[in-house]
């Protein structure tokens, strides 16, 4: 048998707790380490914790702007293994990020090698491409190693990171930020630095400037893609006041003159973050499916820069109507959301005003200045307590000699020597007289630094240098306790930081002028739909089983046409390009088809139910074309029916609209235009009711009334026409019949009807 104890059994520590609290408490963790950690950015240095250890980690691998490029696996790897416990391609794409000039205003990584285009391409691996800081990234991180900002351990607590970068310029709106948390989103665009540099001094100079006198320093955006900024002022206004809004941002275009008058539209920039193949690819689209009649072609033209080339389809067209079209229907034109979210002294969220997020970033320079001061102070109260031991040192130089030759313990003799009495320089071990113990003149820290001197540093110049050095010394540290004690001298010294920066980076550098201009929307996208097609004659055909097409010109109605095996004609009419087509489904919507967008007649053409949301057990019942004012007759096989006026059975999407009220098997039966002053009904039973037009209500939407009275059977056909002019109809025979007496068949609405008069057609129907 083992001797081995056994061991123990430790049984399990239940906890009860209610479902709802154990998910709420937990949930809300997790929200909280997104809102914190991942999704919002500081409002003092406008960064995200992943861009922050970017940086840094950079930094640490003393990646400088003049210095040489190290393999993006690298530093992505460094961050992950360091700082930031999270995916390695999470990583790489946030810093392939801060690399694009078409996504950052002021690159923080200078990259080398692919790092993705305004095509929406992706960077290559990162394996592949190479990095280093920028001269910009690099004033964010001044004072780091000068206690500027706190630092705090690491994920696995080996190392420190900064909590906050000192920040040297308002990064936050320079570069903006864009985020999804939970329960919260936020969305800032970049601007210009020279103008925010030049609100700080606004700020500065009167603390309590409003934002509607910031806007005047930053009047919008400026987006590293440029464009036109179209946006009304008082919206700006109200967007900066608010901490939300939106701006219209437009593409930048120019026309260009062929010669001969002919023209083409260049698009020279496009809106930030449009991808320029996706933005070229939904122009293509609009082309194809004829959705904007005046665009001929679209080419991509670009290099290093952005050119479009827009072709028109004539000459004639107004450049500025067919623009105004494209922005209301491509992303040529978009809308930027402002939602300036961000976390305050990183730890409160908060939707912020203009002003509120530059005072934000000045208090923070302001402790970053106290803290660099302090700091700077400490050094040199060090080097002047040094400077003291070094001078007292020259001035008892045989002594400090013979102690450091002669004595056994030389740091506690030259901290016990009376450096006041006169020395007498010893020739020997023997006539070297070692101080008495107790208190001396000097530190531990000045005999420690005056043992560690180089001898080549016991020269009588060296003497004079160490008291120069104090001298400058002792002036610096009063600037600095002046400026520790005067805020005025504070907020002073924060302006001329930052003018320096903007030296460096403002608008008399290429980088630092603005790029986003401003002009008035104007009127260009109020401009009609059908304005803009070309008017040309065509020939509608849609086949029984719902296949249509458009022939050009004016076709014979008796022409031959062909369909598919099984299929047959069903209408056939001559219209116009710029006509709307009504379509009638027996599920009592109505759907609107435009000429100009219907296949070609080359073909056999197309199902109209890929158009419009027509579904498959409805059956076409009408088609024909609409005619503002006209009225219209339509009813159900069921005998009810009313008048609706043409212009409220227009329908605006695909989906249609519903007009007739169709329930329990019943269907549309017919929808006829409305002209006379009498209606005639037949229903299946082949009886005929004639009464007056004025006895049917006019309505937008609905059942309707009672048009004749059925024991069996439903509607038939239904037609209006001019009582005194009679009814007609085509006999079998092809002949057109007229019943001018028509007492016989006439009464009151919903009345059965006699039966139709001799010679009626056997389909029951009047057409």
């Amino acid at each position: 048998m083992s001797d081995t104890p056994e061991t123990p059994k430790i049984e399990p520590i239940l906890v009860a707790e209610p479902l709802s609290r154990a998910i709420g408490e937990r949930y809300l963790t997790y929200a909280l380490s997104t809102i914190m950690h991942r999704a919002l950015p500081d409002a003092r240095d406008g960064l995200k914790p992943v861009h922050r250890r970017i940086l840094y980690a950079m930094r640490e691998l003393r990646l400088t702007a003049t210095g040489g490029f190290r393999k993006s696996a690298k530093i992505s790897g460094d961050v992950m293994g360091n700082y930031h416990p999270h995916g390695d391609a999470a990583i790489y794409d946030a810093m392939a990020r801060l690399a694009q000039d078409f996504n950052v205003r002021y690159p923080l990584v200078d990259g080398q090698g692919n790092f993705g285009n305004i095509d929406g391409d992706n960077p290559a691996a990162s394996r592949y491409t190479e990095a280093r800081l920028t001269a910009i990234a690099e004033t964010l991180m001044e004072g780091l190693a000068e206690n500027a900002v706190d630092f705090r351990p690491n994920y696995d607590g080996t190392l420190e990171e900064p909590v906050v970068m000192p920040a040297a310029f308002p990064n936050l709106l320079a570069n903006g930020s864009s985020g999804i948390a939970v329960g919260m989103a936020t969305n800032i665009p970049p601007h210009n630095l020279d103008e925010l540099i030049g609100a700080c001094h606004a700020m500065l100079g009167n603390p309590g400037i409003t934002d509607e006198d910031l806007v005047a320093f930053v009047p919008g955006p400026d987006f590293p893609t440029g464009g036109v900024l179209v946006e009304p002022r008082e919206n700006i206004l109200d967007a900066y006041r608010t901490g939300r809004g939106a701006f219209r941002l437009r593409a930048k275009w120019e026309v260009e003159d062929l010669g001969r008058g002919t023209w083409q539209i260049v698009v020279t920039e496009i809106p930030y973050q449009v991808q320029k193949s996706k933005l070229i690819e939904k122009l293509a689209e609009l082309i194809t499916t004829k959705k904007i009649p005046l665009l001929a072609d679209v080419r991509d033209e670009s290099a290093d820069d952005v050119r479009i080339v827009l072709e028109p389809r004539a000459r004639t067209v107004e450049p500025d109507v067919l623009m105004g079209t494209l922005f209301k229907n491509s992303d040529l034109e978009i809308r930027f959301s402002l939602n300036m979210n961000v976390l305050i002294d990183g730890k409160v969220p908060k939707v912020c005003s203009l002003k509120e997020v530059l005072r934000a970033f000045l208090d923070h320079r302001r402790d970053v200045l106290r803290r660099r001061s302090e700091h700077r102070m400490e050094k040199i109260d060090h080097r002047l307590e040094v400077l003291e031991g070094f001078i007292i040192a020259f001035l008892n130089l045989d002594r400090v000699i013979d102690i450091i030759r002669y004595d056994e313990d030389p740091k506690r003799a030259l901290m016990a020597e009376d450096w006041g009495k006169d020395h007498v320089r010893a020739t020997s071990e023997k006539d070297y007289v070692s101080p008495p113990p107790g208190e001396g003149e000097l530190t531990e820290l000045q005999a420690e630094s005056i043992l560690n001197m180089r001898l080549r540093s016991l020269r009588r110049l060296e003497e004079m240098e160490l008291i120069r050095e104090r001298d400058e010394l002792m002036k610096e540290r009063a600037d600095l306790a002046d400026l520790l004690e005067s805020e005025k001298r504070q907020w002073k010294k924060i302006g001329t930081e930052l003018e320096e920066i903007r030296k460096k980076f403002g608008k008399d550098t290429v980088e630092g002028k603005r790029r986003t201009t401003f002009a008035e929307m104007g009127d260009t996208e109020d401009v009609p739909f059908e304005a803009m097609i070309e008017r040309e004659p065509i020939t509608v055909i849609c086949s029984k089983m719902g296949w249509i097409r458009a022939m050009k010109g004016q076709v014979a109605l008796d022409s031959e046409v062909k369909f598919k095996d099984g299929d047959e004609g069903r209408f056939i009419f001559h219209a116009e390009t710029t006509d709307k087509i009504l379509l009638v489904g027996s599920n009592g919507r109505f759907y609107t088809l435009l000429g100009a967008n219907l296949p070609g007649g080359r073909g056999m053409g197309e199902p109209v139910r890929l158009m419009v949301d027509l579904p498959n057990e409805a059956e076409i019942v009408e088609l024909m074309i609409f005619r503002a004012g006209e009225k219209l007759l339509v009813a159900s096989t069921a005998g009810d029916g009313f008048v609706v006026p043409s212009d409220e059975v227009l329908a605006q999407t695909r989906a249609g609209k519903q007009v007739l009220t169709v329930k329990d098997g019943v269907k549309t039966a017919l929808c006829r235009r409305v002209s006379g002053d009498t209606v005639a009904v037949v229903g299946d039973n082949r009886k005929l009711l004639v009464f007056p037009l004025a006895e049917l209500p006019e309505m937008a939407k609905g059942k309707g009334v009672r048009l004749q009275k059925y024991k069996d059977g439903g509607l038939s056909d239904a037609m209006t026409f001019t009582l005194a002019e009679g009814l007609s109809w085509k006999d079998p025979a092809g002949r057109t019949r007229t019943e001018t007496i028509l007492t016989e068949w006439q009464g009151p609405r919903a009345g059965a009807g006699k039966m139709a008069p001799r010679g009626f057609p056997r389909d029951n129907r009047f057409t």
